[in-house]
């Protein structure tokens, strides 16, 4: 393919395939002016938590939101700490410290990249008041053990789904294990907005109930303060944009699976390239295609200059971050999460690429590897 650009993903093509019903839902919006609350919001909390197979479904500004949402109704206290693993979007841990909370990380798993439920128990103490599995790069997390564990010691789970809408553990989907799940519809995710937007699903009324008050001023009534809250709200617009893509989302979810497979049947006997390994009993949604490689920065330059976008996701791991110095982590404390974070590259992947344009992406990738050794 001569002249070649291949984007990490294209939502302008994602855009194409349901045209208009993107502008038919807009320009309803904007004919009623139900640009905050409305039926389109009423609408698709109703239907997503259907999807998901929760109860309840409470929408917000966006993904970071919905995490110190639920942590506020979990009635967190100054100095509680909650334990999240060593790799993953900043969002898991600062919102812990907003909730007044410390956060604590855990290790992950050298093979899943998840939060590794021999490290969650190594850390937890007389302190400890909940756990964050992240569902990372669309794979769950290991929810057998991590709920035992949060059984025996009577913590609270809360599961950030943020790359991992309609992912599964054993048949069950994420976000329904634990007190509550934490879903971003950020543009590039599986399901995405066309701005910021998220939701928290839960089954636990009361806590539904809480969880709405929070997010809208402290009542579910406008002028009626129950209690302080703050203001996230998903708009009319955004509202109306994720009903129109609701149902393409499994159609989209296949799509994913499809392009993953490819790359596992491709890139298998390439040497020095390691691929996702996708754990027993999960159904991993391929938000993010990551490979490792040992000459990582090396191969992103060359895929660049070949016109393949490519992405280092964390390449700084939460605990070395500058934001958490105040812990003075050291490489050999999360030995898993430094190795990561010094290997993992993201190849293109989403439901529109061709398969001509990933052929490029493999041919590329091989010519890469066979010179490298």
């Amino acid at each position: 393919m001569k002249n070649t650009s291949i984007p990490f993903v294209d939502l302008h093509a994602q855009y194409l395939t349901i045209k208009s019903g993107i502008d038919t839902a807009i320009a309803d919006v904007i004919k009623n002016s139900s640009f905050i609350r409305g039926s389109h919001v009423e609408s698709f909390e109703r239907n997503f938590g259907n999807l998901i197979g929760s109860t309840h479904c409470v929408s917000c500004a966006n993904g970071t939101d919905s995490l110190y949402i639920a942590m506020t109704a979990l009635q967190m206290k100054d100095g509680d700490e909650v334990l999240v693993p060593a790799m993953s979007w900043i969002s898991t841990s600062e919102t812990v410290t907003q909730a007044g909370g410390v956060p604590v990380f855990c290790d992950v798993d050298p093979s899943t990249y998840t939060i590794d439920p021999v490290s969650i128990e190594q850390k937890i103490t007389d302190r400890t008041v909940g756990i964050i599995p992240v569902h990372l790069y669309g794979q769950p997390a290991d929810m057998e053990p991590i709920m035992a564990l949060a059984h025996k010691h009577g913590l609270w789970v809360l599961e950030d789904c943020a790359q991992a809408h309609l992912a599964k553990f054993e048949g069950q989907t994420v976000g329904t294990f634990g007190a509550a799940g934490s879903f971003s519809f950020y543009p590039g995710k599986n399901l995405g907005a066309m701005g910021d937007a998220g939701a928290v699903v839960t089954s636990d009324s009361a806590l539904a109930h809480h969880m709405t008050m929070f997010a809208r001023h402290g009542g579910v009534r406008k002028g009626d303060h129950q209690i302080e809250g703050i203001n996230s709200r998903l708009d009319g617009l955004q509202a109306a944009i994720l009903e129109v893509k609701l149902p393409h989302l499994e159609q989209w979810t296949k799509a994913r699976q499809r392009v993953a497979a490819v790359y596992q049947e491709k890139l298998s006997d390439i040497p020095g390239l390691t691929l996702p390994v996708v754990g027993e009993g999960r159904e991993h949604v391929f938000h993010l295609y990551v490979v490792r490689h040992a000459r990582r920065n090396e191969l992103a330059k060359f895929l660049s200059e070949k016109g393949v976008q490519t992405v280092i996701n964390y390449p700084v791991s939460l605990p070395f971050l500058p934001a958490y110095q105040r812990f003075g982590h050291k490489k050999e404390d999360f030995p898993n999460a430094y190795a990561l974070q010094e290997s993992c590259l993201s190849l293109p992947i989403f439901p529109e690429l061709t398969g001509e344009q990933q052929q490029y992406v493999i041919d590329c990738v091989a010519e890469f590897c066979a010179t490298a050794l």
